[in-house]
Formats: C-alpha cells, structure tokens, sequence
C-alpha cells in the first residue's frame, strides 16, 4: 500500500463503513494517520471495528435515509473537529428485483439509499470543507454493463456520476474536488454469500482482462490515492475499479 503522508491527522468521513468496502477503507485511512469518523445502520459490527482500531476511529449508528440522523451526525463531528478534509460516500443497497415487481415504493426507498443520502451528506458536509477537501463517490460498473434486475439501482448510481460531475463545477473554486469511484465485482463478503457462484467466478475470469479477482482493499486504494494530494489535479472523473471486466 502507498503511503500519503499528508492523510496524516487529516478528518476522513466515510459512510457504509462498517463492512465491506466500506470497512477495508476505515482500516485503510486508519492506517495512514488519519482520523477516521465512519457511519453505518449496523452498529455491533461498527462498533467492534471502531474498538478494533482504537484512537483516531470513531463509529456512529447512522440511517442514511433519514436526513435528522445525517445532519446530527455531521454537526457532531463538525463541532468536535472543525475541519473536514475527505468525505466518501460509499453506503449502498443493490438488490436483485425483477422490473414488474419494482413497486413505487421500492424505487423510492432505494433512491433514498443509494442517492438522497449522497446529496444530503455533501450539503451538510460542504460548509465544513477545508480548501484542498476531497468528496469520494461510489458509483458502480452496473452503470455500464447494465444487469438485469437491477434497473433501480443502476438508475440511481448514474445519478451519483451526475450529481459528482456537477458538484465538481460548483465546488472547484473552494480548490474542492469530487471524483467517482465505479468498482467491479468486489469479493467482499456479503458479495460471496448472497451472489458469487463458481459460475461467476468462472466468467469474471473469462471476460476481465486481467484474470484475478477485484478485493475490497484495492478498492480502498483508489480512495486512498483519490484523497490524498497526489489527485489534486482530478475533479469529476470516474475511475473504474474492475480489471478490465467492461473492456474484456
């Protein structure tokens, strides 16, 4: 792993932090120096991380789709320290739902999960960015290879690609800049037990270009690289963490 000094003591909020991604990026930050404030619905695994880690980590139970518990929780963190210099969105819902059993309501919770909660976070947090901040995004690679049954989800990662493309406009005269990260099929655990089938396995292998398997940590990479100084020059770009699975 690359070593970006300046994360150093620097405030990282990351949302979905408790598994996952998520967690392989608060371990990540962590190990860098950073002061690491992470948010999930799943408080015995964010909290046992949190104790896990010790000093410079700190977990709030958090639902992303309600906008009092997101506003407490920035406020909190902001009174505490002042500055924030990276915020990620990473937080996300992705069930498998055929279109003609897509209730209204469905849509609706689902855009509040995997969209609403990324403006709201980046309207509460943005006051409190320091000059040189960064806003991390998750998009995901469904936006371009388009899988069945996942129309809302798709729907809604697309919009986090606009809703990024345009923030970047509008915060790059504070020198804040706001990229998106797009992975492929992560082999996290939930990932594993709800989805992988050796036959998916077998195809990944087939139609990536590079034939390995995406893990959380390299994901953790990206955001790594994408807050610390050495991206200063990249606003409202999507890197795509996949292996070559779309180009395969």
């Amino acid at each position: 792993m690359a070593v970006y000094d300046e994360l150093s003591d620097r405030v990282v909020l990351i949302t979905g932090g408790a598994n996952g991604i998520g967690r392989s990026m608060v371990e990540a930050f962590h190990l860098q120096g950073a002061m690491v404030c992470f948010c999930d619905v799943d408080q015995k695994a964010g909290s046992s991380l949190a104790k896990s880690l010790g000093e410079r980590a700190e977990f709030g139970t958090v639902n992303l789709c309600r906008e009092a518990d997101i506003k407490r929780w920035v406020a909190g963190l902001a009174k505490r320290h002042r500055s924030i210099h990276v915020l990620i969105n990473n937080a996300a819902r992705d069930p498998r739902i055929a279109l003609e059993k897509v209730t209204a309501k469905a849509w609706d919770d689902l855009f509040d999960a995997n969209i609403r909660a990324y403006f709201l976070t980046c309207r509460e947090v943005s006051p409190h960015l320091v000059k040189g901040a960064s806003i991390i995004n998750f998009s995901s690679i469904t936006t371009h290879n388009g899988p069945e049954e996942m129309s809302t989800y798709v729907a809604a990662k697309a919009a986090a690609i606009g809703l990024s493309r345009s923030l970047a406009r509008e915060l790059g005269p504070r020198r804040i800049r706001v990229n998106i990260i797009s992975p492929g099929w992560i082999m996290t655990e939930r990932q594993l037990r709800e989805h992988v089938t050796p036959a998916i396995k077998r195809g990944l292998y087939r139609d990536q270009c590079i034939p390995d398997l995406n893990q959380a940590e390299e994901v953790a990479e990206v955001a790594l690289f994408l807050a610390s100084d050495s991206s200063r020059a990249m606003t409202g770009q999507e890197l795509i963490v996949d292996r070559g699975w779309i180009h395969g």
